[in-house]
């Protein structure tokens, strides 16, 4: 019978080992007193490959065995003492010299100007998120556990997007050197309390896996499996995650599978020539990003993937994976020019092997983890992104819509007295909201490169900035989709985002920026608390209609409802024009409140309310009521019952 280590490389060459960490990198163990520290590589081209390190002061010789005729090194080091901390690379020799490489399988790693590995044994973590984990399962399981239905479709979803190196560091002070960096704990004991406070459900971070160029805001990955030591060890990052869960908070993690940097310790040309990127030119290389491909059809390479996607999922407690630049590895001609490409053997521009990688991927994480979250950044019309992989679609749950993000933000920066020749920029995403389970995105790349900040998108002066942002946000809020926004959003900075110092938490000093602050908030909890905005946010059950084309008076009104039926109307008025009178029709009820209106004194609004019941007459088939509608803003109104009479 074949050992353990047989079927794991077996299966690794075969492109099922989807615990390739178990078997690749170094595998620690002890025997009696003595600790034994197993290396292993696969570098298929290489002539030799010998392990150097602190251990044994970098000095060539440790030569390594090559037990597999596909390409797998092996050399076991055995040490009275414990080697965890101790740096190392690979000296891999081929037919175009010597190379020191990174082991793509490290767990730890040093970091910055910095490329070594690091040994990291892994011990017991205590672990005190098993309510949370229960509660995820049962988004879809049903009685017995029967995988069902996801809920989580059904469920409210606002997520804070977080870089951890600038949402605060030590002191207030630029992290340009390298230094003034709070611990993974340290930003769990504060960012926790502050997520649940403003009434965000998850947390998405900035890729958190090791990658040497703070530039780079994390996506030119080295390390896939090493949390980066910027901040911590491995176990500090568990503790985040666990924090995280005891406060009710989810985590996601922004993931990189499309490409990787060219940096010499990295995976670039690993053994000498191309390994892990394709080797053909037509597809090794995106030359604006100055990266390179994954050969996503290569067995090793897909086992490398899947199993780095698994790790984060089982052995750090993550609650899904936002795949970065879907796009650009479906498409052979992504960025590139006519004759820089080869079309498949159908003469198309599809990618097939990224097609098949795809699916691959959700059916295997969802076979053993059906609680989790697949989110696919994808930025073109690319259909079935979120359909199952057995009705030919990709499998994704979710995908980011940035055609709404585009749309909305060309709106709300154009000159009120103009957006009526743009209104269909409110309406159109109607069309085609309900074709993928999608995410309303502001993220950290609308918020950078002179894009400038939320706040600053909007147009007009300084109050009617804050104005605007409200309605945006509750605009937001009240669209079909769940919700994404950037940290800093909430309390909007006038100033881009600066990956090298903490956002600027000082303008809570000021009056404005605060009642901003606690605008979000209200907005936040008045969506957890509202079934009508997210139970039904992928049917046409669950959104209506009343006023689409408006567009003289620049104001949309639709309702909401949830299972149930119930109903919450919604009224925004993007003009900075106050409507005195206003008469709202189309209505199904006879009275309504205002359960929530963006322009309320204490968010930092005019103070335009309307107060009481509001009677909603009839009008032919329907209901019309009169309210006061503020300038640039949003009212939500709730039916309510009329009140009894007293004997």
């Amino acid at each position: 019978m074949a050992n353990t280590n047989d079927l794991a490389a077996f299966y690794f060459h075969q492109g099922t080992n989807y615990r390739a960490y178990d078997y690749l990198g170094c595998q620690c163990s002890r025997e009696e007193e003595r600790y034994r520290y197993t290396f292993r590589v696969w570098a298929p081209n290489a002539l030799s490959v010998e392990v150097v390190g602190d251990f044994n002061d970098w000095t060539p010789g440790a030569y390594m065995e090559r037990v597999t005729g596909m390409g797998v090194w092996e050399y076991t080091l055995t040490s009275d003492k414990s080697l965890e901390g101790a740096n190392y690379k690979y000296r891999i020799t081929s037919n175009s010299g010597v190379r020191l490489k990174a082991d793509p399988y490290a767990r730890w790693s040093e970091t910055l100007k910095n490329t070594a590995s690091k040994i990291w044994e892994p011990k017991p973590f205590k672990w005190s998120d098993s309510l949370w984990l229960a509660r995820r399962m049962q988004t879809v399981a049903g009685k017995g556990l029967r995988v069902k239905r996801r809920e989580f479709y059904s469920a409210p979803m606002n997520i804070y997007e977080v870089h951890l190196g600038s949402w605060k560091t030590r002191n207030g002070k630029t992290t340009k050197e390298g230094e003034n960096y709070l611990n993974y704990r340290e930003i769990a004991d504060e960012l926790a309390p502050y997520v649940k406070q403003m009434g965000y459900t998850h947390v998405e971070l900035l890729p958190i896996m090791e990658h040497p160029f703070d530039g780079s805001w994390g996506y030119q990955v080295c390390g896939y499996y090493a949390p980066t030591s910027r901040f911590g060890t491995p176990d500090d990052f568990r503790y985040f995650v666990n924090k995280m869960h005891e406060m009710g908070i989810g985590v996601i993690l922004d993931w990189v599978p499309a490409h990787f940097p060219k940096d010499e310790h990295g995976l670039y040309e690993f053994d000498g020539q191309p390994l892990y990127e394709y080797q053909g030119v037509d597809r090794m290389e995106h030359s604006v990003w100055g990266t390179r491909f994954f050969d996503v059809a290569r067995n090793e390479v897909e086992c490398f993937l899947i199993s780095n996607a698994f790790y984060w999922l089982r052995e750090f407690h993550a609650d899904g994976l936002r795949v970065d630049a879907v796009a650009s590895m479906l498409y052979l001609d992504f960025d590139r020019r006519p004759g820089e490409w080869i079309p498949n053997k159908d003469g198309g521009n599809q990618n097939m092997e990224a097609i098949a990688f795809f699916q691959k991927l959700n059916t295997q994480l969802f076979a053993e983890l059906p609680d989790i979250l697949m989110i696919a950044e994808e930025s073109t019309a690319w259909p079935m992104v979120t359909k199952p992989v057995s009705e030919g679609g990709l499998g994704f749950n979710f995908k980011w819509n940035m055609g709404w993000s585009n749309d909305t933000f060309d709106y709300v920066q154009t000159d009120p007295l103009f957006r009526k020749h743009k209104h269909e920029r409110l309406t159109f995403p109607m069309m085609y909201s309900l074709s993928e389970n999608y995410i309303l995105p502001v993220s950290h790349d609308e918020v950078v490169h002179g894009k400038r900040s939320l706040l600053d998108k909007m147009y007009g002066q300084y109050e009617q900035k804050f104005a605007g942002t409200r309605l945006f946000l509750a605009y937001q809020i009240c669209h079909p989709g769940k919700k994404l926004t950037f940290m800093g959003c909430e309390y909007g900075p006038f100033r881009e985002w600066d990956y090298e110092n903490e956002l600027e938490w000082f303008m809570l000093d000021y009056d404005m920026h605060s009642r901003l602050q606690r605008y979000t908030a209200a907005l936040n909890r008045f969506y957890l608390e509202h079934r009508e905005l997210w139970e039904l946010d992928f049917s046409w059950d669950g959104f209506e209609w009343i006023y689409p084309d408006e567009r003289d008076l620049n104001i949309i009104a639709f309702r909401r409802m949830d299972k149930k039926g119930s109903e919450l109307v919604v009224v925004m008025n993007f003009a900075p024009v106050t409507r005195y009178g206003f008469r709202l029709s189309k209505l199904k009820k006879p009275r309504y409140i205002e359960a929530f209106n963006s322009d309320r004194e204490e968010f930092g609004g005019s103070g335009i309310v309307n107060e009481g019941a509001l009677e909603a007459k009839p009008d032919g088939d329907t209901r019309t009521l009169t309210l006061d509608l503020p300038g640039l803003s949003a009212l939500i109104l709730r039916p309510v019952a009329a009140a009894k009479k007293l004997k």
